[in-house]
């Protein structure tokens, strides 16, 4: 029990705007500069933005036609994946190196849970103050940590702390501290459900905390209902699980240029899986459920999943079932996005019955593809669809 360690024994690390401080890190000029980090090209959005570029309102996801709008200063950067996975791999090796148990979010993104250090260390802030300075001394980047009882209440105080800082939560704080802050902070909350609660009177979470359990399931449902007076209170029981493993692995692209037709969107899939099935066997996994995503130019979106009979990392698996699943789709609008993702993932060694139409002969070639382009390159070997196709970017 946490009763054992520290009262506040879960700390929440945020890496600040990630991203744009890997590249400042090694560019001087770009500090204290807006600077923002993403997709150039006509269609890119942005992934990440200085606190500087935060200041002319551009945020994550934002086109980025809209950005160097609203900030036409803004030093534009292109997303360099491989980059911010090297330095995340180093970011968690130092949240590794103090805590017993860490949980990765995303590459940028940790709950740490340091109750087992309550002989090391006099207090779980003193941690916090440790990972921060290591990560600007080891690694000169900034981080904001939260520290609070539960990951819910660690977050949220993570939040508060940026950027570049600490806030530690007091177990009898914790209401005094959540209560005043808007309901919208609230995990499932977005403006479907903060509607539904403003027509109750709802603004704050201190508000949320006053309406009886039984009208919020009238209202939202017995299931949101039932989430959102846990949180209201502070309650949280979710441990921190070490090693979590990735949910989903997913590839899709925004085009510079519209797409239309069933043969143009055929190509892409088919891009797509060859793409999708690499990062599969990078990762270890193999993957179950398949997801594509049509988003045509009017933005109107359209998904459609499938279960296979068996997981598979393997490409000519993943594309037959994306065409399969379109194949009664009209296409009849300009296509501004195809996407392809799996869920349902499963350690690649896990036994896996073969498909009756997929002898083992595609694992074992799509086994020889990865070692081609291991040793000469992505570039190297291709579907023979796309063999005249220009190699595009993440």
């Amino acid at each position: 029990m946490r009763a054992l360690g520290f009262t506040e024994s879960i700390l929440h690390v945020d890496m600040d705007a990630f991203f744009v401080e890997v590249e400042r890190r090694d560019r001087a000029d770009l500090r204290g500069r807006p600077v923002v980090v993403g997709g150039t090209g006509g269609r890119g959005v942005v992934a990440a933005a200085s606190y500087e570029a935060r200041t002319f309102g551009i945020t994550s996801a934002m086109p980025m036609v809209h950005a160097r709008r609203l900030c036409p200063a803004a030093v534009v950067l292109p997303s360099d994946h491989r980059k911010y996975r090297a330095v995340s791999e180093k970011v968690f090796a130092i949240f590794r190196s103090l805590a017993p148990l860490v949980e990765g979010l995303s590459l940028d993104e940790a709950f740490l849970d340091v109750a087992g250090l309550r002989h090391h260390y006099p207090n779980s802030a003193v941690i916090g103050v440790e990972i921060r300075a290591r990560l600007r001394e080891e690694l000169e980047l900034p981080a904001s940590v939260g520290i609070a009882v539960n990951k819910f209440l660690a977050k949220l105080a993570s939040e508060a702390a940026k950027p570049d800082g600490i806030r530690h939560v007091p177990a009898g704080e914790s209401l005094a501290f959540l209560h005043p802050l808007p309901v919208r902070s609230l995990w499932g909350v977005g403006e479907a459900t903060r509607a539904a609660l403003e027509r109750l009177g709802v603004q704050t979470v201190g508000d949320l905390a006053e309406v009886p359990p039984a009208t919020l399931k009238r209202h939202l449902g017995a299931s949101a209902g039932t989430h959102l007076h846990e949180l209201a209170w502070g309650r949280d029981e979710r441990p921190v699980v070490p090693g979590s493993a990735a949910k989903s692995i997913s590839v899709e692209e925004t085009y510079e240029r519209d797409i239309a037709g069933w043969d143009a969107v055929e190509g892409e899939l088919l891009r797509h899986a060859d793409r999708l099935a690499g990062r599969l066997r990078a990762g270890g996994v193999a993957g179950r459920t398949l997801t594509v995503k049509i988003r045509f130019a009017d933005f109107t979106t359209i998904t459609r999943s499938v279960t296979l009979g068996s997981s598979t990392d393997v490409a000519r698996d993943l594309y037959r079932a994306a065409r399969d699943l379109l194949r009664n789709l009209i296409l009849d609008k300009p296509i501004r996005l195809v996407g392809l993702g799996v869920t349902a993932l499963t350690p690649a060694t896990a036994p896996r019955q073969l498909a009756v139409d997929r002898p083992a002969k595609w694992d074992d070639l799509a086994d020889a593809v990865d070692k081609v382009r291991l040793r000469y390159g992505t570039g190297s070997i291709r579907p023979a669809r796309m063999a005249e196709d220009i190699e595009r970017e993440d």
